[in-house]
C-alpha cells in the first residue's frame, strides 16, 4: 500500500512516498521535490557477525546520468567506480546518521541512495540525506530518532534554504547542515570569509528548517512505520566494565599521559595485553567474548582520557586545552617543484607541492549538470607509512577524497581570478606523519606551497581542528586535536579561514548535545588557534614570491571577439595548428574569446600573440600598417597588412614623385609602411605609401 507525507520547506514541497518501490527492504523511500526525485533503501542482515566490535555501516550513493536524460561518455555506457561527488555525498549521509544507531547495535547495514531524476533546480545532496534518515525511520532498524538536513545560501546578504543550483552561483556561502530536532551532529560549510557571528546565524537558521523535516519523517514512522527489532542489540556487562577496569587502570593511567604517540600506543597495547592475559587463561573457557572485552577496553580508556582532561586541565601530551602544539615549517622544500613546503604540527606532518600549466591540465569531470573542469585542484594522500603502519597503497580511499575536497575549497576562496593569473593550479599534499587533523596541515602546508610558487592569492589560510568532551552539564573544548582525542573526544570541528574570515568548516559530533553556544565558544577558540598558526606561517613566507619558478611555465592571456574564435582555429584546426607549430607554444581558447598562451619561452609567447592579433584585428581607416609586398602589377602593389589581409597601393599612392614601373624601386618580400585611406562596400583596402611620408 503506498504511503505519502508532504512538507513544505521554504518555497519548496517536499513528497516522501513509500509502498510502491523496494518493497522487500526493510525500509525504502522515494523523495520528489519538483522534478528532483530520489530514492534510498535500508537493509540490514539479521544478526550481527560472531566476535563483531565495529558497527558495519556502509553508505553508498549515486547519480544516475539518466536522471538528466544522458548516458556516461566513453566506450563503457554504463556507471563504475563512484565520482569524487558521490563519494563526498555518500559520507555526507554517513556521518549523522552513525552516531543515531543504538548502543549494542552490531548487525550490518546498508543505505543505498540514488538520483532517478533531476530538474536542475533542485539540488539532491540534502534531499538524500533526509531521504536515507525516512527510509530508516519506518524501517525496523533501531535508529534513535530521525535526522533532517538542508542547505544554507547566502544571496544578497539573506539566507535562503535549500537555494536551487542557478542561486546557488551568486551565494557567498555553501553550507550542507544536518541533524536531528534537538542538536546539530553534521555541518559542511564553505565560504567567502563570512565571519563567526555570520556562520553561527547560518546554523541556526539551517536548524529551524531542519526541525519541521524530523517532524515531519518522525510523525510518518509513528504512522506508518514497522517497530524497531532491538533482539540483536548486545549490551556490556557492568561486572565487565568493573574487571576491566580493576586490570588496566594502572596501565592506562600511565599510558594516557605519554607526550609522544608510538610511546603512549605501546602503553596501551600493555594495558590490552594485560586484559586479555587475565581474562582469556589458557586452558580455561572465557567468560566473555573477544568483542565485549575489546568495547569494554574502549569505554574504560576513553572515560580514563575524558576524566583526565575535564578534572585536571591536561591533554595526553601535557598541553592545556588551548594550546597549539609546537609548529615548523621549511618552504621551498623541494628545489624542481613550482612551489613546494613542508609543515610539521606536532606529529602531524604534509608536504605540499603546487603545480602550474595550461588548461589541458585541467582536472576534467561529468556529472549531472554536464561536462567541466576543475581550473584549482587539491590531491590529498594518505600512506600507511605516516602512522607507523603497513597498509594497501592505491587509489584514493573515501577518506582521502573528502579531506582533500575540504583542504581545496579551504583554500580555493584565496586564490585571484583567472584573469589575473591564468593558470590551473594543482596542489598535492602527501601526508608524512598524522597525530590528528592532517586535513587542516594540508590547508597550510598548501597555502604555504601557492605562495613558494608565486601564486598571487588575495589572503593567506590557515586551518585548525577543535575537540570537545561533553560530561553532563560540563564541557571542554580542545584546541589542534590529537589523534586519541578524535577518537575517544566527542567533536571534530575543523575550522579554516584567516583573522577576519571563514573559508571553510566542517563539524561532526558524536553525542547529541551540543549547542549554539558550544558552537559559538568553538569558534572562537578556533580563531585564536588560527590566528596563532598563520602568524607562524607569515613569519617563515610574509607574502608569496614576486617571481615563479624558473621551472614554471609561463602564460599570458589575451581576449578577442567571440566572432573571431573561428579565424583564430581555422578549418578543422588548421589555424591553430599551423601557429603552435611555428611557435612551438600550447593555445587554448574558451568560448568567451579569453586565449590563453602557455610556453616556457617567452619569445614564442609573443609571436603567437603578434600572430593571432594580426588574424583577429579589424582593419581600420586612417590606421598606419606595416605590411609585405606580394605582388607587384602596373598598375599598383598588393601588400599584406594583417594575416589574410591584402589591400592595393595603387602606383600613384605609392610615392610624392611619379614612379614609372614599381619594379624599379620594389621587389615581392619588401616591408613597407603603408596608410589604410579607404574600403570599399566589397571591403577591398585601398592603401597609400605616400600618406605615410609625412609622418
Amino acid at each position: 500500500m503506498k504511503h505519502t507525507t508532504t512538507l513544505k520547506l521554504g518555497s519548496q514541497e517536499l513528497i516522501f512516498e513509500t509502498g510502491q518501490v523496494a518493497r522487500q527492504a526493510n525500509g525504502s523511500v522515494v523523495l520528489r521535490c519538483g522534478d528532483t526525485m530520489i530514492f534510498a533503501s535500508a537493509c540490514a542482515a539479521p544478526n550481527a557477525e560472531e566476535g563483531a566490535d565495529f558497527f558495519p555501516l556502509r553508505v553508498d550513493y549515486q547519480e544516475n546520468f539518466s536522471a538528466v536524460g544522458k548516458t556516461p561518455s566513453g566506450f563503457i555506457k554504463r556507471q563504475g567506480r563512484p565520482s569524487d561527488r558521490e563519494v563526498l555525498v555518500s559520507r555526507m549521509i554517513d556521518r549523522p546518521l552513525r552516531p543515531l544507531f543504538e548502543e549494542g547495535y552490531f548487525n550490518e547495514v546498508q543505505v543505498l541512495s540514488y538520483v532517478w531524476s533531476y530538474d536542475g533546480l533542485n539540488q539532491p545532496e540534502p534531499l538524500a540525506i533526509c531521504c536515507a534518515s525516512a527510509a530508516l525511520a519506518i524501517s525496523d532498524i533501531p535508529l534513535i530518532k530521525p535526522i533532517g538536513a538542508v542547505r544554507v545560501g547566502r544571496i544578497n546578504n539573506q539566507f535562503v534554504i535549500n537555494p536551487t543550483a542557478e542561486q546557488q552561483k551568486e551565494s557567498t556561502l555553501d553550507l550542507l547542515i544536518a541533524g536531528t530536532s534537538d542538536a546539530v551532529l553534521m555541518i559542511e560549510g564553505y565560504c567567502k570569509f563570512l565571519t563567526e557571528e555570520q556562520v553561527l546565524d547560518a546554523i541556526a537558521e539551517g536548524h529551524k528548517a531542519i526541525q519541521q523535516v524530523c517532524e515531519t519523517i518522525h510523525k510518518w514512522s509513528q504512522a506508518i512505520g514497522k517497530a524497531k527489532h532491538r533482539g540483536t542489540l548486545r549490551t556490556l556487562p557492568k561486572e565487565l566494565l568493573h574487571e576491566v577496569e580493576k586490570i588496566a587502570a594502572p596501565h592506562l593511567n600511565a599510558a594516557l599521559a605519554i607526550p609522544e604517540k608510538l610511546k603512549r600506543e605501546a602503553g596501551l597495547a600493555t594495558a590490552e595485553a594485560a586484559v586479555q592475559s587475565a581474562l582469556f587463561p589458557e586452558g580455561q573457557e572465557p567468560k566473555y567474548s573477544k568483542a565485549n572485552v575489546a568495547a569494554a577496553l574502549k569505554k574504560v580508556s576513553s572515560d580514563k582520557m575524558r576524566h583526565m582532561i575535564i578534572t585536571k586541565k591536561v591533554r595526553s601530551d601535557g598541553r592545556d586545552p588551548f594550546s597549539i602544539r609546537p609548529i615548523s615549517i621549511e618552504p621551498g622544500f623541494l628545489p624542481r617543484t613550482h612551489g613546494s613546503s613542508l609543515f610539521t604540527r606536532g606529529e602531524t606532518q604534509a608536504v605540499a607541492i603546487c603545480t602550474l600549466g595550461g588548461e589541458t591540465m585541467a582536472q576534467r569531470f561529468e556529472d549531472l549538470h554536464g561536462e567541466k573542469s576543475h581550473r584549482f585542484y587539491l590531491q590529498y594522500s594518505f600512506p600507511p607509512f605516516s602512522v607507523g603502519e603497513v597498509g594497501r597503497v592505491g587509489s584514493p580511499g573515501r577518506r582521502e577524497i573528502g579531506h582533500g575536497k575540504l583542504a581545496e575549497r579551504a583554500l580555493a576562496a584565496a586564490l585571484p581570478e583567472k584573469t589575473e593569473f591564468p593558470y590551473v593550479i594543482r596542489v598535492e599534499s602527501n601526508i608524512t606523519e598524522s597525530n590528528g587533523s592532517s586535513s587542516m596541515a594540508t590547508v597550510c602546508g598548501g597555502c604555504l606551497a601557492l605562495m613558494d610558487a608565486g601564486v598571487p592569492i588575495k589572503r593567506p589560510v590557515a586551518g585548525i581542528a577543535m575537540g570537545l568532551i561533553l560530561e553532563d552539564d560540563q564541557f571542554l573544548i580542545l584546541s589542534d586535536i590529537l589523534g586519541i582525542e578524535d577518537a575517544l573526544g566527542d567533536m571534530d570541528f575543523k575550522v579554516a579561514g584567516d583573522a577576519d574570515g571563514i573559508t571553510a568548516f566542517q563539524m561532526d559530533i558524536k553525542v547529541e548535545g551540543i549547542t549554539l553556544s558550544i558552537m559559538k565558544a568553538a569558534l572562537a577558540q578556533a580563531k585564536e588557534g588560527r590566528i596563532h598558526i598563520l602568524n607562524k606561517m607569515l613569519a617563515v613566507c610574509p607574502q608569496y614570491r614576486p617571481e615563479m619558478s624558473k621551472y614554471a611555465p609561463r602564460i599570458e592571456n589575451m581576449t578577442i571577439r567571440p566572432s573571431k574564435i573561428s579565424t583564430v582555429i581555422g578549418p578543422g584546426g588548421k589555424q591553430i595548428r599551423a601557429i603552435i607549430e611555428a611557435t612551438g607554444v600550447q593555445i587554448d581558447i574558451d568560448d568567451s574569446g579569453l586565449i590563453s598562451i602557455a610556453s616556457p619561452n617567452f619569445e614564442g609567447i609573443e609571436k603567437a600573440k603578434a600572430i593571432i592579433h594580426g588574424l583577429t584585428a579589424e582593419v581600420e581607416i586612417g590606421t598606419v600598417y606595416s605590411g609585405k609586398v606580394t605582388s607587384i602589377m602596373p598598375f599598383g602593389a598588393f601588400v599584406e597588412i594583417l594575416p589574410g589581409k591584402e589591400g592595393l597601393c595603387h602606383i600613384s599612392e605609392f610615392d610624392k614623385e611619379r614612379i614609372q614601373n614599381l619594379n624599379d624601386v620594389i621587389k615581392p618580400g619588401d616591408i613597407i609602411t603603408v596608410k589604410v585611406i579607404d574600403i570599399n562596400e566589397r571591403g577591398q583596402l585601398k592603401l597609400s605609401r605616400k600618406a605615410t611620408l609625412a609622418l
